[in-house]
């Protein structure tokens, strides 16, 4: 399994307008074979930043579904980021 988690920076002015732009990437990626979760949310505390999560049954599923990344009016309004690629062997309940 992989994970994929982390933020992005945006202007707080700027924020809501980003995530509604991913709307149909959320869908796309939740109707992705091999696509467990898929979510970017709003951070509760800091104005300006993105979570990202995904949860992905394989490698072959995750890379299947990437593609260029964000387009270039949403690549312009990250200031920063951080979004790493976590390699799960196993889970259980928590």
């Amino acid at each position: 399994m992989i994970i994929v988690s982390g933020w992005l920076a945006v202007d707080p002015d700027d924020r809501d307008t980003y995530l509604r732009g991913c709307s149909a990437v959320i869908e796309q990626a939740r109707a992705s074979s091999g696509c467990l979760d898929f979510t970017l949310g709003a951070d509760l505390i800091d104005a300006g930043r993105i979570n990202v999560y995904e949860r992905w049954e394989s490698e072959e599923a995750l890379d299947a579904f990437r593609g260029s990344g964000p387009d270039d009016g949403q690549t312009a309004m990250i200031r920063d980021a951080e979004v790493l690629r976590y390699y799960i062997s196993g889970s259980g309940p928590a």
